[in-house]
């Protein structure tokens, strides 16, 4: 299935084999994986491209690649995905990125992720969308309270999918966003 959104600046599309160098570089830099457990060596990331891929083609939307309008180069990704982890609400679509270094600081993610909002609440009419992250991961959360996400109370949790062998990076923040919340934002 072709995914297929644009911004001023961005194309949010489609994985492309040629991508694979820059999904490698992202999932392979410890500044960009700083919050998470693991880097990724190069299978481990030609994997995950392809289930990214897969999830694509099977719900029509995913953590798609960000694209450059200017000059076509691949930033990153940034996108809506299904998301089961055990103690939530099954089937949250959640909204997520990942950006090179060298592309941080631009307002690309806040950018695709205003794009990426509209879709989910008008073309999927979905009722809600949240965000997670790290409790420390500042970047991120920032990111989450631009785009008018608010912190859920009480909801912050220990990621099941985090080893206890990093125990600072289990305990995660929880963000949403409503349809209604969206829509008000946008008056």
């Amino acid at each position: 299935m072709t995914f297929h959104l644009e911004t001023e600046r961005l194309i949010i599309r489609n994985w492309r084999d040629s991508d694979r160098e820059l999904f490698h570089e992202i999932n392979s830099d410890p500044r960009v994986m700083e919050y998470f457990p693991f880097i990724r060596d190069r299978l481990q990331s030609d994997e995950l491209m392809q289930r990214l891929r897969n999830s694509i083609d099977a719900e029509g939307f995913g953590f798609t690649a960000m694209e450059l309008r200017e000059t076509g180069e691949c930033l990153g990704f940034c996108g809506l995905a299904r998301t089961n982890i055990e103690g939530l609400p099954s089937g949250m679509v959640e909204i997520g990125w990942r950006l090179a270094v060298r592309h941080w600081g631009k307002g690309y993610v806040s950018e695709a992720a205003r794009s990426l909002l509209e879709f989910g609440f008008t073309t999927l009419d979905l009722e809600e969308i949240v965000s997670f992250a790290v409790h420390d991961n500042h970047r991120s959360t920032n990111v989450m309270k631009r785009l008018g996400m608010v912190r859920i109370e009480g909801s912050d949790f220990d990621h099941p999918l985090v080893p206890d062998t990093h125990p600072h990076l289990k305990r995660h923040v929880f963000y949403a966003m409503s349809k209604a919340q969206w829509q008000e934002n946008r008056k």
